[in-house]
């Protein structure tokens, strides 16, 4: 990422005591956040996009529920598609595959989401072009 002139700073949090700090360890150092899904996250999704917002740090989320939780956008598999997919995983042993001859499969279906609302709370002009390309826009 050098090579782009961006530097990563890697921040875990292993429990929700760690968001804070966290937040204070990225104050001067980030111009936006990537956040990883996991269900801490989850669970704290409003508290991290709330700390995000007052730092100004525009995110990227990891689900499309960090951005319905005031997030700034995703791009993430779909996680109907995939549930489909695992559906049709089950039937197939079901019906007397084995699983060990049935090939693993990566995503294939991705949502871009963004979050209007919160582009304009953090002053950011959102491209036509790029909303265009999005498959939902909250407003």
């Amino acid at each position: 990422m050098r090579a782009l002139g961006i530097e990563v700073v890697l921040l875990e949090i292993g429990q929700a005591e760690d968001i804070g700090p966290a937040f204070e360890t990225l104050k001067g150092r980030a111009d936006a956040l990537y956040v990883v899904i996991d269900s801490l996250v989850t669970t704290h999704a409003n508290r991290l996009n709330t700390l995000a917002l007052g730092a100004r740090l525009p995110t990227m989320n990891g689900a499309r529920e960090l951005v319905t939780a005031g997030g700034l956008m995703s791009y993430a598999a779909n996680y109907e598609d995939l549930f489909r997919r695992g559906a049709e995983y089950i039937d197939k042993i079901l019906r007397g595959t084995k699983p060990a001859d049935i090939p693993v499969e990566q995503p294939t279906k991705f949502d871009l989401v963004i979050n209007l609302t919160t582009a304009k709370v953090l002053g950011l002009a959102i491209p036509e072009a790029f909303l265009l390309r999005a498959d939902e826009v909250i407003e």
